[in-house]
């Protein structure tokens, strides 16, 4: 495992302890994997780690991918009729611009909207504990 991958490694570690589960090469595998994609599915994370190791099934994908979203390090997030896995340590709150053509995520972040929602909240007399903005349309190149 790259060094650069150490925090997620340590809180992946943390979390497998605390729930008396081993630390195996499969899982540090797919963690390395899942910190070297954007928006990953289980299914693209199946391919591409098929390439170089077969021997990684989807079940253990799908049961890795849950144990990064018990840890924080990743979030479950719906995008259309797929589910996405979203690396979270050491990211801003950002929301995303889901292109209906092509399927790319695009995300962003914007203070104006953070702060016309906080207004809006405000006025309804609402205290938000967390929330999630996605924007579907079309991509520049799918406009084209």
């Amino acid at each position: 495992m790259i060094m650069k991958h150490a925090k997620e490694l340590d809180l992946l570690r943390e979390h497998l302890a605390k729930h008396h589960l081993k630390v195996t090469k499969q899982r540090e595998v797919i963690l390395d994997a899942f910190l070297g994609n954007e928006h990953v599915t289980a299914e693209q994370l199946y391919r591409m780690l098929g390439r170089h190791k077969p021997h990684i099934g989807l079940a253990t994908i799908y049961r890795t991918l849950n144990l990064l979203c018990e840890s924080g390090i990743a979030q479950e997030r719906h995008f259309g009729s797929q589910t996405h896995y979203d690396n979270v340590v050491n990211k801003r709150h950002h929301d995303h611009m889901i292109c209906t053509g092509c399927g790319v995520i695009i995300e962003f972040e914007n203070c104006d909207i953070e702060h016309l929602q906080d207004q809006v909240a405000a006025r309804h007399g609402f205290a938000i504990s967390t929330h999630k903005l996605e924007l579907y349309g079309l991509c520049r190149q799918c406009k084209r």
